[in-house]
């Protein structure tokens, strides 16, 4: 793990957008909403906005809003159970920050969302459009899951992932998640107590993956599982993250101003909004191993991914759907969008593209993956 216990947050001082996740353990005690913590919360944005910085805040909170308002004598379980507790508790906790944003004359409006609207580009960038122009309106668009409709084939699945998705798609400079902990250690402090905080990051290695651990508190479905997750995303993606103490006073203020609170992970190298919406937007529906030869004229030659390079295909996946390009030793290096479809694919798998024709009967595309529809991992 490559971190520096001296950084310098001189690299702060340009950001002009920022998307603020935040998760339920910041907002709520024993699972119901804390009334104190959300106006320390709404008075912290209220700060920078009125500081000319564009904010977007991804929150959690609905089901601990909504449950108590049902009769439950304790947070339900069910599916049915938790999408009524949200459909109750979203519009309970939207008034609960339009009332105390309305205190500073700031303008809030709600964005409910599913895994369907960035896995669809042309609602990809419907979702974009709106959002920028509520930006350019001056309003503060707070975004949660769709929880009330949602099923596992449309879920994000946590808000900690969906923060980083909306990064991406707004270009934000920074992402900021607030959790429960000071930020990312080298052992989780809950177990350890001599563990150390790691003031920046700047390689999301396996050593980084092992420290992670598992999920946090019973709040919310995150743990630094999911928040390295959308590091993952948003850094290579180009854009910072990072993981800071909910509950600290005014923390957004003073981590914009370069007091040196929580863990800041380094961007990679920026990348269009495009190849981000192929590489992160959608999880992929299968892999593609590829040969050595092959990854090498992707990785240096900039060439498209050809049938002869694939020598196995797994999972089921259609036309332009996304997938993962993997190695011979197994690791993933890059993914894009298939001309072909996976059985189109297996059938193709280590054959010529002069062959094409005669194996499927047609000839649609040279390239499996061309490489303007192809993203290289960092």
């Amino acid at each position: 793990m490559q971190h520096t216990p001296n950084n310098d947050r001189k690299v702060l001082s340009g950001v002009k957008r920022i998307v603020v996740k935040v998760g339920s353990s910041t907002i709520s005690d024993n699972l119901v909403i804390n009334q104190a913590a959300l106006d320390g919360l709404v008075h912290d944005i209220a700060t920078i906005k009125q500081q000319g910085i564009e904010v977007i805040l991804v929150t959690s909170g609905a089901i601990a809003a909504g449950w108590p308002h049902l009769g439950f004598s304790t947070r339900p379980h069910t599916l049915p159970e938790l999408q009524a507790a949200a459909s109750v508790g979203q519009t309970r906790l939207m008034s609960e920050y339009a009332d105390r944003f309305s205190h500073y004359k700031q303008c809030v409006a709600q964005v409910l969302l599913t895994q369907d609207d960035f896995s669809d580009r042309r609602r990809y960038t419907r979702m974009n459009d709106t959002l920028q122009t509520l930006l350019q309106l001056n309003a503060i668009p707070i975004i949660n899951e769709n929880d009330s409709v949602s099923v596992e084939e449309i879920r994000v699945g946590d808000n900690d992932t969906l923060s980083a998705y909306v990064t991406n798609l707004t270009q934000a400079d920074l992402l900021i998640i607030l959790s429960d902990q000071q930020g990312f250690f080298t052992e989780d402090p809950r177990l350890n107590p001599d563990s150390e905080l790691i003031h920046t990051i700047t390689d999301i290695s396996d050593e980084t993956w092992k420290a992670a651990g598992d999920a946090g508190t019973n709040s919310g479905t995150g743990g630094m599982l999911t928040k390295l997750h959308a590091a993952e995303i948003v850094t290579g993606s180009g854009e910072m993250m990072i993981i800071a103490l909910g509950r600290e006073p005014l923390v957004l203020t003073r981590i914009l101003k370069g007091e040196l609170l929580g863990t800041l992970f380094l961007p990679n190298t920026r990348i269009s909004g495009r190849k981000r919406w192929i590489a992160y937007s959608r999880p992929p529906k299968g892999y593609l191993v590829v040969d050595n030869g092959a990854r090498n004229a992707l990785e240096q030659n900039g060439k498209s991914l050809l049938p002869a390079g694939i020598q196995r295909v797994v999972g089921h996946f259609n036309y332009q759907d996304t997938v993962s390009c993997i190695s011979e030793n197994g690791a993933e290096f890059a993914r894009g969008l298939t001309n072909y479809n996976s059985t189109e694919t297996t059938k193709l798998a280590g054959k010529q593209t002069q062959d094409i024709e005669n194996i499927l009967g047609y000839h649609d595309y040279d390239e499996v993956i061309h490489r303007d529809n192809l993203v290289l991992l960092s």
